[in-house]
């Protein structure tokens, strides 16, 4: 084992990842909050200093797939589909398997630059964890319960505010609106089975409603739909723990563009085109499982330094004056100061190990069990 692998695999490297990403995250709020001071004079400057504000920290996450675990992304697509990367405006529609396959959207939004404008339907939940969600709210993220009798008017408004958007885009639909586990497929194929609708092996049922406002709310200012369906070589379920220990795994993501021209206008129609499409996504991974590959032509695009530089520069300001001061109660002698930091330290462990827990699958949400419940 190299130097580098086996600093990989230290916990106290890891805490210091974690402490340079928490406190980054933290001035990169506290300097979010003083941009609301802008909106009522320059939305789009607003918006614009929003959008580096957060690729400071996504790029951070971003860099520990590229560069510490050196996870290599291959997409399987045409070329002509590439070119319109961070060109345009677009619905992005991802499976939901695993723990990381939000990371393997962000690593391709930052490749083709719209890693700080991109956008996600996300749980209301999440608005209420440190940095993550609070980033989110100054980015003018769509958050909703899950219950559209609720979220109905609050998913239309916040969508309607994003068609003058000043950056390009990616807005992420998770439209299975769970992570994918054994005892939800059970029951959603069972709701499927009610409904008439035909049965799928690797998806849950994709709900509707999200995607269908989407689509209405967005229609004249996202140019398409992106289909996308990921898998990891050898089988793996990789983790966001696993990128942290330096693990590297291979990443496959077969991608379809739709012009949002071809998606049916009214609700009915465009409800049947995804329930189509979650088809032929289900064809897309059979075929994957059989042969290791997704059809198309295979595409890595390059990975740029942007992420690394961000993280080395985060690093560099705030690892200087830590250092200084860890000699400093060391040096001290005084063991009240040195417990007192060393339960500090035991508290910024747990910390980050909760915010690394808000990806693992076995503590996702209940959603998805609603049907369990009610026949319970």
């Amino acid at each position: 084992m190299g130097l580098l692998a086996y600093l990989k695999t230290q916990f106290v490297v890891h805490l210091l990842i974690g402490f340079v990403f928490v406190v980054s995250g933290l001035v990169i709020n506290f300097t979010q909050l003083c941009t609301l001071a802008l909106w009522p004079f320059s939305k789009h400057l607003y918006r614009r200093i929003n959008c580096r504000l957060a690729y400071s920290l996504w790029s951070q996450l971003v860099m520990l797939l590229e560069w510490w675990s050196c996870t290599e992304c291959t997409l399987f697509t045409d070329q002509a589909t590439v070119d319109h990367f961070g060109k345009e405006h677009v619905v992005v529609i991802l499976n939901h398997n695993f723990e990381i396959d939000f990371l393997c959207g962000w690593t391709m939004c930052e490749r083709f630059g719209v890693l700080g404008s991109s956008k996600v339907l996300a749980k209301r939940e999440l608005l209420y964890v440190p940095l993550i969600g609070w980033t989110w709210y100054f980015l003018e993220i769509v958050f909703c319960k899950r219950k559209w009798e609720e979220d109905r008017d609050t998913v239309i408004e916040g969508l309607r505010r994003l068609a003058n958007y000043p950056e390009y885009m990616w807005f992420l639909l998770y439209c299975e609106g769970t992570r994918f586990t054994e005892t939800k497929h059970r029951i959603s194929m069972e709701v499927a089975a009610s409904k008439g609708l035909p049965p799928l092996k690797y998806h849950l049922l994709p709900r509707t409603k999200g995607f269908t406002t989407a689509v209405q709310c967005l229609r004249g200012t996202v140019a398409a739909i992106y289909d996308v369906t990921l898998n990891f070589r050898g089988n793996k379920n990789p983790s966001l723990l696993g990128i942290l220990y330096g693990k590297k795994y291979e990443a496959d993501m077969c991608v379809r563009r739709f012009p949002l021209e071809d998606i049916p206008a009214d609700e009915t129609g465009a409800a049947q085109w995804l329930h189509k499409l979650y088809q032929e996504k289900d064809a897309l991974q059979e075929m994957y499982n059989q042969t290791g590959v997704f059809p198309g032509e295979q595409i890595k695009p390059a990975r740029r330094p942007w992420t690394l530089l961000n993280f080395l520069c985060w690093a560099t300001i705030l690892l200087s004056p830590l250092f200084s001061f860890v000699l400093g109660v060391f040096a001290s002698g005084s063991p009240l100061l040195i417990l007192t930091f060393l339960g500090f330290v035991g508290a910024a462990s747990f910390g980050v190990r909760r915010l690394i827990g808000v990806t693992e699958i076995e503590k996702g949400s209940s959603y998805g069990n609603q049907e369990l419940k009610k026949k319970e």
